[in-house]
Parts: structure tokens; sequence; C-alpha cells
């Protein structure tokens, strides 16, 4: 048995060692994005985001932040506004060569640099004053970006908001469901 679970993580091993950035597929309620995941750039954040994809955590969830020529803002609220439970936050793996340009994702956080856990945004414009090191320091890790989809991006980017005296602000009049968020492959 034990020469069994040798074989097999050595074989997982080899396999990611040479394995490309894996690819997502997120179903939104304005249509469906394919995400390239920086596996190679920000191996820690990659890998706690494809645990939430595993868990189903995102299915279900809203695009809950919405601001034109900024961002989109998602992976933490339900369609009732109520913010989901996550796992620990992650250290910050801003210091990569990865920039906040147009279509990447990167994780939201606090003030705090490593709080990440689940919550991300998409993008809209080069936000260079997101990158490493940003005001505090640190910067906002970039870890994907979409490979196709982003004129559903700046669909949803254009959405009119509301600034109502709600939790979380700039939230879409309509909802933008994440229907689904699954791995695709690893891109050949």
């Amino acid at each position: 048995m034990l020469r069994i679970l040798i074989l097999v993580f050595a074989l997982f091993s080899s396999f990611s060692v040479h394995a490309a950035n894996p690819q997502v597929e997120m179903k939104t309620s304005q249509g469906t994005l394919i995400i390239e995941l920086y596996a190679d750039k920000a191996p820690k954040t990659v890998a706690n985001f494809l645990q939430y994809v595993q868990e189903g955590f995102f299915d279900g969830t809203v695009f809950h932040r919405v601001i034109q020529n900024f961002m989109i803002q998602g992976g933490g609220f339900t369609t009732e506004m109520k913010q989901k439970e996550t796992r620990a936050p992650i250290r910050n793996e801003a210091k990569s060569s990865l920039r906040n340009e147009p279509g990447t994702l990167a994780m939201a956080r606090t003030g705090d640099p490593h709080s990440a856990t689940a919550q991300f945004f998409i993008n809209l414009k080069a936000n260079s004053f997101l990158d490493y090191p940003s005001r505090d320091g640190w910067g906002y890790a970039v870890f994907g970006k979409v490979t196709q989809g982003f004129d559903i991006v700046e669909k949803i980017g254009a959405l009119p908001t509301t600034r109502q005296s709600t939790v979380p602000p700039d939230q879409p009049v309509t909802p933008i469901i994440i229907e689904s968020v699954k791995l695709l492959s690893e891109k050949p």
C-alpha cells in the first residue's frame, strides 16, 4: 500500500511540475468567461482559488461590487447579500511580475496585505496603482486572466449600480450571479 501511495505521489508530482496553467469556466448570468490561472507565478493564490472552485464555494455567489472603469468584484456574497464564511487568509503573492492589467484577476483584501480569502476582482483597465509595491508596500496579487469573455466583463462593468447605505457599496441594481465555476483543463 505504501508503495502505491509513493508511486501515485511521484506521478502527481511529475505531472504538476510539467503541467501548464489550469483554466476555469465561470458561468455568470451575463455569459461565460474562460480564465487562465497563473499557477506558475502565483501558486499559493491559485491553489487557494482552485480549492474554493472544487468545493463549489463560488456557485450562486454574485459580483457584489462593480465600479465602472475600474473593476468588478465577486466571490464572497450570496444573492441575499450574506457574506459567506471562508477559510483562513493566504499570504500575499503580489511580488510576482504580474500586473493589474485589463482582464486580470486579483485577490481582494482588506488593509492587511495578507487578508485575502475567497473574494477576487477582475480589472476593467490597467490599475497600476494596485501593483507591487502599492501605497502600503504590497499591492494586490494578480493570479489569472480572462482569455475569453472579456466583453462580458466590460458589460458587467457598465451596468448601473446603487450607492445605498448597504454593505458592500456599488452593488449592481440587478444581481449578477456567478452560476458556476469549474476547472476545465490544463492549458496545452
